[in-house]
């Protein structure tokens, strides 16, 4: 029997409640801070936590062994998350968590989109049907009425 730990939907599940808790713990550090100096605050405990974390399970990889692909696709992803993280506290800093994440989560309704336009990826309608309404309950989260 496959351990859960190899599971890829325990780290998914855990992931979504790793993020809600940022959203709920971000809008509370946010009150009297700048959001831009928030998301730097919390990029420096991220690169302090994953360095420990591979320095201590000796996942460290020589920087060599890294293709130039490999680089770019990362850059690229870095400063998307980035720019993400950026953009989710100054939302948080303005609005109400309750519907900013909702709308944050509309990510998966892009990713499935960009995986079928960009990766080849396939959907059947059991899943399109799932995108779709994932980005009517985001909306209808998001609603404030």
């Amino acid at each position: 029997m496959r351990s859960i730990f190899l599971s890829w939907q325990f780290w998914a599940l855990l992931s979504a409640t790793f993020a809600a808790l940022t959203a709920v713990f971000a809008k509370v550090g946010i009150e009297n801070v700048n959001s831009d100096f928030a998301t730097l605050i919390r990029t420096i405990v991220i690169l302090c936590a994953l360095g420990a974390i591979l320095i201590v399970t000796g996942q460290w990889q020589p920087l060599g062994s890294i293709s130039g692909r490999s680089y770019l696709f990362l850059v690229l992803s870095g400063l998307a998350s980035g720019a993400s993280w950026v953009c989710y506290f100054r939302a948080l800093k303005l609005g109400n968590a309750a519907q900013v994440a909702p709308i944050d989560k509309l990510s998966v309704v892009l990713v499935a989109v960009f995986g079928v336009a960009f990766l080849g990826e396939k959907l059947s309608l059991p899943n399109w049907l799932g995108v779709g309404f994932i980005a009517a309950g985001a909306v209808l989260v998001a609603y404030k009425g």
